[in-house]
Protein backbone atom coordinates (compact mmCIF):
# COMPACT_ATOMS: atom_id res chain seq x y z
CA UNK A 1 0.00 0.00 0.00
CA UNK A 2 1.41 3.34 -1.04
CA UNK A 3 1.60 6.43 1.22
CA UNK A 4 -1.49 8.06 -0.34
CA UNK A 5 -3.51 4.89 0.22
CA UNK A 6 -2.27 4.74 3.78
CA UNK A 7 -3.39 8.30 4.42
CA UNK A 8 -6.86 7.35 3.21
CA UNK A 9 -6.87 4.30 5.46
CA UNK A 10 -5.81 6.42 8.41
CA UNK A 11 -8.65 8.83 7.78
CA UNK A 12 -11.11 5.95 7.58
CA UNK A 13 -9.96 4.31 10.80
CA UNK A 14 -9.70 7.42 12.96
CA UNK A 15 -12.68 9.17 14.41
CA UNK A 16 -10.98 12.36 13.33
CA UNK A 17 -7.74 11.76 11.44
CA UNK A 18 -4.75 13.20 13.24
CA UNK A 19 -3.48 14.80 10.05
CA UNK A 20 -6.77 16.62 9.63
CA UNK A 21 -7.11 17.91 13.17
CA UNK A 22 -6.39 21.60 13.61
CA UNK A 23 -4.24 20.87 16.62
CA UNK A 24 -2.31 18.13 14.77
CA UNK A 25 -1.01 14.81 16.06
CA UNK A 26 0.79 16.31 19.06
CA UNK A 27 -2.46 17.31 20.76
CA UNK A 28 -4.23 14.13 19.67
CA UNK A 29 -1.52 11.83 21.03
CA UNK A 30 -1.21 13.89 24.21
CA UNK A 31 -4.96 13.39 24.71
CA UNK A 32 -4.53 9.66 24.11
CA UNK A 33 -1.72 9.41 26.66
CA UNK A 34 -3.80 11.32 29.22
CA UNK A 35 -6.83 9.06 28.75
CA UNK A 36 -7.91 6.70 31.55
CA UNK A 37 -7.48 3.68 29.28
CA UNK A 38 -3.87 4.51 28.43
CA UNK A 39 -3.10 5.24 32.06
CA UNK A 40 -4.47 1.82 32.96
CA UNK A 41 -2.28 0.23 30.29
CA UNK A 42 0.76 2.12 31.58
CA UNK A 43 -0.02 1.03 35.14
CA UNK A 44 -0.21 -2.56 33.92
CA UNK A 45 3.25 -2.22 32.36
CA UNK A 46 4.50 -1.01 35.73
CA UNK A 47 2.65 -3.60 37.81
CA UNK A 48 3.89 -6.42 35.55
CA UNK A 49 7.43 -5.10 35.21
CA UNK A 50 8.91 -8.07 37.07
CA UNK A 51 7.05 -10.41 34.75
CA UNK A 52 8.48 -8.59 31.73
CA UNK A 53 11.99 -8.89 33.18
CA UNK A 54 11.40 -12.61 33.71
CA UNK A 55 10.29 -12.90 30.06
CA UNK A 56 13.48 -11.14 28.94
CA UNK A 57 15.59 -13.65 30.86
CA UNK A 58 13.61 -16.66 29.65
CA UNK A 59 13.84 -15.65 25.99
CA UNK A 60 17.49 -14.58 26.17
CA UNK A 61 18.47 -18.00 27.48
CA UNK A 62 16.88 -19.69 24.46
CA UNK A 63 19.65 -19.46 21.83
CA UNK A 64 18.67 -17.88 18.53
CA UNK A 65 21.80 -17.87 16.35
CA UNK A 66 21.54 -16.90 12.67
CA UNK A 67 19.27 -19.32 10.78
CA UNK A 68 18.60 -21.31 13.95
CA UNK A 69 15.83 -19.36 15.67
CA UNK A 70 13.31 -22.23 15.76
CA UNK A 71 13.45 -22.99 19.50
CA UNK A 72 12.92 -19.38 20.45
CA UNK A 73 10.14 -19.17 17.87
CA UNK A 74 8.37 -22.17 19.43
CA UNK A 75 8.52 -20.52 22.87
CA UNK A 76 7.12 -17.27 21.50
CA UNK A 77 4.36 -19.16 19.72
CA UNK A 78 3.12 -20.55 23.03
CA UNK A 79 3.52 -17.22 24.83
CA UNK A 80 1.46 -15.43 22.19
CA UNK A 81 -1.25 -18.06 22.26
CA UNK A 82 -1.44 -17.66 26.05
CA UNK A 83 -1.73 -13.89 25.57
CA UNK A 84 -4.95 -14.42 23.62
CA UNK A 85 -3.97 -13.37 20.10
CA UNK A 86 -5.87 -14.70 17.10
CA UNK A 87 -4.34 -16.66 14.20
CA UNK A 88 -1.07 -17.32 16.02
CA UNK A 89 1.20 -19.24 13.68
CA UNK A 90 4.76 -19.78 12.52
CA UNK A 91 5.12 -19.15 8.80
CA UNK A 92 7.33 -21.02 6.34
CA UNK A 93 10.31 -18.74 7.03
CA UNK A 94 10.06 -19.06 10.82
CA UNK A 95 8.32 -15.76 11.64
CA UNK A 96 5.83 -15.97 14.50
CA UNK A 97 2.70 -13.89 13.83
CA UNK A 98 -0.50 -13.18 15.72
CA UNK A 99 -3.43 -10.82 15.26
CA UNK A 100 -5.29 -8.55 17.65
CA UNK A 101 -8.44 -7.74 15.64
CA UNK A 102 -9.65 -4.17 15.28
CA UNK A 103 -13.23 -3.01 15.55
CA UNK A 104 -13.33 -1.75 11.96
CA UNK A 105 -11.28 -4.38 10.14
CA UNK A 106 -12.16 -7.37 12.39
CA UNK A 107 -9.00 -9.32 11.73
CA UNK A 108 -9.25 -9.13 7.94
CA UNK A 109 -6.69 -6.34 7.47
CA UNK A 110 -5.11 -4.15 6.43
CA UNK A 111 -2.78 -4.49 9.40
CA UNK A 112 -0.64 -2.20 11.49
CA UNK A 113 2.46 -4.27 12.32
CA UNK A 114 4.58 -4.22 15.44
CA UNK A 115 7.65 -6.42 14.91
CA UNK A 116 10.78 -7.43 16.83
CA UNK A 117 13.44 -9.85 15.61
CA UNK A 118 14.15 -13.23 17.16
CA UNK A 119 17.72 -13.71 15.98
CA UNK A 120 20.97 -12.58 17.53
CA UNK A 121 24.42 -12.21 15.96
CA UNK A 122 26.02 -14.88 18.14
CA UNK A 123 26.95 -18.31 16.77
CA UNK A 124 25.65 -21.62 18.01
CA UNK A 125 27.27 -22.65 21.27
CA UNK A 126 27.56 -19.12 22.72
CA UNK A 127 26.86 -18.99 26.46
CA UNK A 128 23.61 -17.00 26.77
CA UNK A 129 23.09 -17.41 30.52
CA UNK A 130 21.90 -14.10 31.97
CA UNK A 131 23.94 -12.48 34.75
CA UNK A 132 22.41 -9.83 37.00
CA UNK A 133 24.11 -7.00 38.86
CA UNK A 134 21.52 -4.80 40.51
CA UNK A 135 19.22 -3.56 37.74
CA UNK A 136 21.64 -4.57 34.98
CA UNK A 137 21.14 -7.79 33.05
CA UNK A 138 24.06 -9.06 30.95
CA UNK A 139 24.06 -11.68 28.21
CA UNK A 140 24.69 -11.90 24.46
CA UNK A 141 21.65 -10.64 22.54
CA UNK A 142 19.72 -9.44 25.58
CA UNK A 143 19.24 -5.95 24.20
CA UNK A 144 19.38 -6.69 20.49
CA UNK A 145 16.66 -7.67 20.23
CA UNK A 146 15.37 -9.92 23.02
CA UNK A 147 14.19 -7.13 25.27
CA UNK A 148 11.92 -5.91 22.47
CA UNK A 149 10.32 -9.36 22.16
CA UNK A 150 9.39 -9.23 25.86
CA UNK A 151 8.10 -5.67 25.55
CA UNK A 152 5.84 -6.65 22.64
CA UNK A 153 4.40 -9.39 24.87
CA UNK A 154 3.91 -6.84 27.66
CA UNK A 155 1.93 -4.64 25.27
CA UNK A 156 -0.47 -7.49 24.52
CA UNK A 157 -1.21 -7.92 28.22
CA UNK A 158 -1.48 -4.20 28.90
CA UNK A 159 -3.95 -3.66 26.05
CA UNK A 160 -6.16 -6.46 27.35
CA UNK A 161 -5.94 -5.28 30.97
CA UNK A 162 -6.98 -1.76 29.92
CA UNK A 163 -9.72 -3.16 27.64
CA UNK A 164 -8.38 -1.03 24.78
CA UNK A 165 -9.92 -1.72 21.40
CA UNK A 166 -8.18 -0.45 18.29
CA UNK A 167 -9.94 0.43 15.07
CA UNK A 168 -7.29 -1.23 12.89
CA UNK A 169 -6.02 -4.79 13.20
CA UNK A 170 -2.65 -5.09 14.90
CA UNK A 171 -0.36 -7.79 13.53
CA UNK A 172 2.36 -8.75 15.99
CA UNK A 173 5.45 -10.25 14.37
CA UNK A 174 8.53 -11.94 15.84
CA UNK A 175 10.60 -12.18 12.70
CA UNK A 176 13.72 -14.15 11.90
CA UNK A 177 16.85 -13.18 10.02
CA UNK A 178 17.37 -9.51 10.79
CA UNK A 179 21.02 -9.75 11.71
CA UNK A 180 24.03 -10.01 9.39
CA UNK A 181 23.77 -13.00 7.06
CA UNK A 182 20.03 -13.22 7.70
CA UNK A 183 19.76 -10.25 5.37
CA UNK A 184 16.21 -9.36 6.53
CA UNK A 185 14.92 -12.70 5.27
CA UNK A 186 12.01 -12.83 7.73
CA UNK A 187 10.69 -9.39 6.84
CA UNK A 188 11.27 -10.02 3.14
CA UNK A 189 9.08 -13.11 3.42
CA UNK A 190 6.43 -11.25 5.38
CA UNK A 191 6.03 -8.61 2.67
CA UNK A 192 6.79 -10.59 -0.48
CA UNK A 193 5.63 -14.19 0.02
CA UNK A 194 3.82 -14.77 3.31
CA UNK A 195 0.08 -14.82 4.03
CA UNK A 196 0.10 -11.10 4.89
CA UNK A 197 1.63 -10.01 1.59
CA UNK A 198 -0.15 -6.89 0.28
CA UNK A 199 -2.19 -6.55 3.50
CA UNK A 200 0.09 -4.37 5.65
CA UNK A 201 -0.59 -0.63 5.84
CA UNK A 202 1.99 0.49 8.39
CA UNK A 203 5.01 -1.09 10.04
CA UNK A 204 6.76 -0.54 13.37
CA UNK A 205 10.01 -2.37 14.00
CA UNK A 206 11.12 -2.37 17.65
CA UNK A 207 14.90 -2.69 17.69
CA UNK A 208 17.30 -1.34 20.28
CA UNK A 209 16.20 0.45 23.44
CA UNK A 210 16.42 4.24 22.99
CA UNK A 211 12.82 5.48 23.32
CA UNK A 212 13.58 8.86 21.75
CA UNK A 213 14.87 7.44 18.47
CA UNK A 214 12.88 7.45 15.24
CA UNK A 215 14.56 5.54 12.41
CA UNK A 216 12.77 6.80 9.31
CA UNK A 217 15.57 6.25 6.78
CA UNK A 218 16.80 2.81 5.80
CA UNK A 219 20.49 2.38 4.97
CA UNK A 220 20.80 0.03 2.01
CA UNK A 221 23.79 -2.24 1.58
CA UNK A 222 25.46 -4.60 -0.85
CA UNK A 223 28.22 -7.01 0.08
CA UNK A 224 30.49 -9.12 -2.07
CA UNK A 225 32.98 -11.89 -1.55
CA UNK A 226 35.34 -11.51 -4.49
CA UNK A 227 37.59 -14.48 -5.23
CA UNK A 228 40.68 -13.82 -7.36
CA UNK A 229 42.16 -16.87 -9.08
CA UNK A 230 45.39 -17.56 -10.93
CA UNK A 231 47.74 -20.42 -11.91
CA UNK A 232 49.84 -20.19 -8.76
CA UNK A 233 53.41 -21.41 -8.50
CA UNK A 234 56.69 -21.35 -6.61
CA UNK A 235 57.57 -17.92 -5.27
CA UNK A 236 61.11 -18.23 -6.66
CA UNK A 237 60.85 -20.67 -9.53
CA UNK A 238 57.73 -19.12 -11.05
CA UNK A 239 58.58 -15.53 -10.24
CA UNK A 240 57.19 -13.12 -12.82
CA UNK A 241 53.90 -14.88 -13.51
CA UNK A 242 50.57 -13.24 -12.76
CA UNK A 243 49.55 -13.07 -9.11
CA UNK A 244 45.88 -12.83 -8.03
CA UNK A 245 47.07 -11.16 -4.81
CA UNK A 246 48.41 -8.24 -6.84
CA UNK A 247 45.06 -7.84 -8.63
CA UNK A 248 43.24 -7.91 -5.31
CA UNK A 249 45.59 -5.34 -3.79
CA UNK A 250 45.14 -3.06 -6.78
CA UNK A 251 41.34 -3.28 -6.47
CA UNK A 252 41.49 -2.24 -2.82
CA UNK A 253 43.81 0.70 -3.54
CA UNK A 254 41.59 1.91 -6.39
CA UNK A 255 38.40 1.48 -4.35
CA UNK A 256 39.76 3.85 -1.76
CA UNK A 257 40.19 6.63 -4.34
CA UNK A 258 36.40 6.88 -4.77
CA UNK A 259 34.81 10.04 -3.36
CA UNK A 260 31.33 9.34 -2.06
CA UNK A 261 28.66 11.86 -1.04
CA UNK A 262 28.11 12.74 2.61
CA UNK A 263 24.45 13.48 1.89
CA UNK A 264 23.09 10.93 1.27
CA UNK A 265 25.79 9.24 3.33
CA UNK A 266 27.47 6.56 1.22
CA UNK A 267 30.33 4.35 2.42
CA UNK A 268 32.49 1.40 1.45
CA UNK A 269 34.92 -0.95 3.14
CA UNK A 270 37.35 -3.71 2.20
CA UNK A 271 36.72 -5.85 5.23
CA UNK A 272 37.80 -9.50 5.29
CA UNK A 273 40.56 -11.26 3.36
CA UNK A 274 42.16 -14.67 3.12
CA UNK A 275 43.70 -17.28 0.83
CA UNK A 276 47.04 -18.57 -0.27
CA UNK A 277 48.78 -21.80 0.76
CA UNK A 278 52.29 -20.97 2.02
CA UNK A 279 54.67 -18.07 2.33
CA UNK A 280 56.84 -19.48 -0.47
CA UNK A 281 54.03 -19.86 -2.99
CA UNK A 282 52.38 -17.51 -5.43
CA UNK A 283 48.73 -18.07 -4.45
CA UNK A 284 46.30 -19.61 -6.87
CA UNK A 285 43.32 -18.18 -4.96
CA UNK A 286 42.69 -15.28 -2.57
CA UNK A 287 39.54 -13.50 -1.55
CA UNK A 288 38.34 -10.17 -0.24
CA UNK A 289 34.93 -9.13 1.18
CA UNK A 290 33.60 -5.70 0.35
CA UNK A 291 30.82 -3.78 2.10
CA UNK A 292 28.96 -0.84 0.49
CA UNK A 293 26.21 1.22 2.11
CA UNK A 294 24.05 4.21 1.31
CA UNK A 295 20.81 5.89 2.34
CA UNK A 296 20.15 6.25 -1.40
CA UNK A 297 19.38 3.31 -3.67
CA UNK A 298 20.69 5.33 -6.63
CA UNK A 299 24.02 6.13 -4.95
CA UNK A 300 24.43 2.53 -3.85
CA UNK A 301 23.90 1.38 -7.45
CA UNK A 302 26.51 3.89 -8.67
CA UNK A 303 29.03 2.64 -6.13
CA UNK A 304 28.30 -0.95 -7.11
CA UNK A 305 29.04 -0.16 -10.75
CA UNK A 306 32.29 1.56 -9.80
CA UNK A 307 33.46 -1.45 -7.80
CA UNK A 308 32.76 -3.82 -10.70
CA UNK A 309 34.73 -1.52 -13.01
CA UNK A 310 37.63 -1.48 -10.58
CA UNK A 311 37.67 -5.29 -10.37
CA UNK A 312 37.65 -5.60 -14.16
CA UNK A 313 40.49 -3.12 -14.52
CA UNK A 314 42.59 -4.66 -11.74
CA UNK A 315 42.43 -8.12 -13.29
CA UNK A 316 43.10 -6.82 -16.81
CA UNK A 317 46.02 -4.77 -15.53
CA UNK A 318 47.60 -7.73 -13.77
CA UNK A 319 47.28 -9.93 -16.87
CA UNK A 320 48.94 -7.19 -18.94
CA UNK A 321 51.73 -6.54 -16.44
CA UNK A 322 53.03 -10.07 -15.87
CA UNK A 323 53.57 -13.39 -17.62
CA UNK A 324 50.47 -15.48 -18.37
CA UNK A 325 52.22 -18.60 -19.72
CA UNK A 326 50.58 -20.82 -17.06
CA UNK A 327 47.23 -19.05 -17.21
CA UNK A 328 45.56 -15.72 -16.48
CA UNK A 329 44.12 -14.10 -13.40
CA UNK A 330 40.33 -13.96 -13.14
CA UNK A 331 37.79 -13.09 -10.49
CA UNK A 332 34.37 -14.19 -9.31
CA UNK A 333 32.16 -11.78 -7.36
CA UNK A 334 29.48 -13.40 -5.20
CA UNK A 335 26.82 -11.28 -3.51
CA UNK A 336 26.77 -12.27 0.18
CA UNK A 337 24.37 -9.62 1.42
CA UNK A 338 21.96 -7.06 0.02
CA UNK A 339 19.50 -4.77 1.79
CA UNK A 340 17.29 -2.22 0.07
CA UNK A 341 17.54 1.47 0.88
CA UNK A 342 14.42 3.49 1.54
CA UNK A 343 12.83 6.25 3.57
CA UNK A 344 9.52 7.19 5.12
CA UNK A 345 8.30 10.72 4.42
CA UNK A 346 8.88 12.83 7.56
CA UNK A 347 5.44 14.37 6.98
CA UNK A 348 3.72 10.97 6.95
CA UNK A 349 1.26 10.11 9.71
CA UNK A 350 3.39 7.32 11.16
CA UNK A 351 6.41 9.61 11.63
CA UNK A 352 4.36 12.51 13.00
CA UNK A 353 2.45 10.26 15.40
CA UNK A 354 5.67 8.59 16.60
CA UNK A 355 7.27 11.98 17.21
CA UNK A 356 4.17 13.06 19.10
CA UNK A 357 4.27 9.90 21.23
CA UNK A 358 7.91 10.48 22.13
CA UNK A 359 7.16 14.07 23.14
CA UNK A 360 3.99 13.16 25.04
CA UNK A 361 5.88 10.68 27.23
CA UNK A 362 8.58 13.26 28.00
CA UNK A 363 11.44 12.63 25.57
CA UNK A 364 12.92 14.68 22.74
CA UNK A 365 12.55 12.97 19.36
CA UNK A 366 15.64 12.33 17.27
CA UNK A 367 15.71 11.06 13.70
CA UNK A 368 18.25 8.52 12.43
CA UNK A 369 19.19 6.39 9.48
CA UNK A 370 19.94 2.73 10.13
CA UNK A 371 19.71 -0.76 8.66
CA UNK A 372 16.72 -2.50 10.24
CA UNK A 373 13.69 -4.57 9.30
CA UNK A 374 12.00 -1.31 8.30
CA UNK A 375 14.23 -1.18 5.21
CA UNK A 376 11.96 -3.66 3.46
CA UNK A 377 8.62 -1.82 3.77
CA UNK A 378 10.36 1.53 3.20
CA UNK A 379 11.70 0.23 -0.12
CA UNK A 380 8.14 -0.82 -1.06
CA UNK A 381 6.64 2.58 -0.24
CA UNK A 382 4.88 1.32 2.90
CA UNK A 383 5.12 3.72 5.88
CA UNK A 384 7.56 2.31 8.40
CA UNK A 385 9.71 3.40 11.33
CA UNK A 386 11.96 1.67 13.83
CA UNK A 387 11.58 2.56 17.49
CA UNK A 388 13.20 1.58 20.79
CA UNK A 389 11.84 -0.71 23.50
CA UNK A 390 12.73 1.60 26.40
CA UNK A 391 15.41 1.80 29.05
CA UNK A 392 19.13 1.85 28.41
CA UNK A 393 21.58 -0.65 27.00
CA UNK A 394 25.14 -1.04 25.85
CA UNK A 395 27.74 -3.25 24.19
CA UNK A 396 25.35 -4.57 21.52
CA UNK A 397 26.85 -7.44 19.50
CA UNK A 398 29.44 -8.07 22.23
CA UNK A 399 29.59 -10.96 24.68
CA UNK A 400 29.15 -8.51 27.56
CA UNK A 401 26.00 -6.93 26.09
CA UNK A 402 23.78 -5.43 28.80
CA UNK A 403 20.46 -3.72 29.49
CA UNK A 404 19.26 -1.79 32.51
CA UNK A 405 15.83 -2.84 33.76
CA UNK A 406 15.41 -0.13 36.38
CA UNK A 407 11.65 0.04 36.68
CA UNK A 408 10.85 3.73 36.33
CA UNK A 409 13.01 4.38 33.26
CA UNK A 410 12.03 1.10 31.62
CA UNK A 411 8.29 1.61 32.00
CA UNK A 412 8.49 5.23 30.87
CA UNK A 413 10.34 4.18 27.71
CA UNK A 414 7.92 1.33 27.02
CA UNK A 415 5.02 3.77 26.93
CA UNK A 416 6.41 5.47 23.81
CA UNK A 417 5.96 2.46 21.55
CA UNK A 418 2.52 1.74 22.95
CA UNK A 419 1.37 5.32 22.36
CA UNK A 420 2.75 5.34 18.81
CA UNK A 421 1.10 2.02 18.00
CA UNK A 422 -2.27 3.16 19.32
CA UNK A 423 -1.96 6.54 17.61
CA UNK A 424 -1.61 4.83 14.22
CA UNK A 425 -4.06 1.96 14.81
CA UNK A 426 -6.71 4.29 16.27
CA UNK A 427 -8.60 3.73 19.54
CA UNK A 428 -12.33 3.23 19.95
Amino acid sequence: MRPIAYALLFATLSAAPLSAQAAGPDAAVAKLVASPAFKTAAKTLADQHDRTVADIITLTEIPAPPFKEAERGKALLEMWKAAGLSDVQMDAEGNVTGVRPGTKTKGKGPYVVLAAHQDTVFPEGTNVKVRREGTKLMAPGIGDDTRALAVVLAYMRALDAAKIKTKADILFVANVGEEGPGDLRGTRFLFNKGPYKGRISAFFSMDGTDPSRVVDRGVGSKRYRVTFKGPGGHSYGAFGIVNPMAAMAKSVVDLYTIQTPTDPKTTYSASVTGGGTSVNSIPNEVYMEFDMRSESAAELAKLDQKLVGILDAAVAGENAARNTRFGKVSYDAKVIGERPAGATDPKSDIVRVTQAAISAIGFTPGHEASSTDSNVPMSLGIPAVTIGSGGTAGRAHALDEWIDVEKEASVKGMQVGLAALLGVAGVD
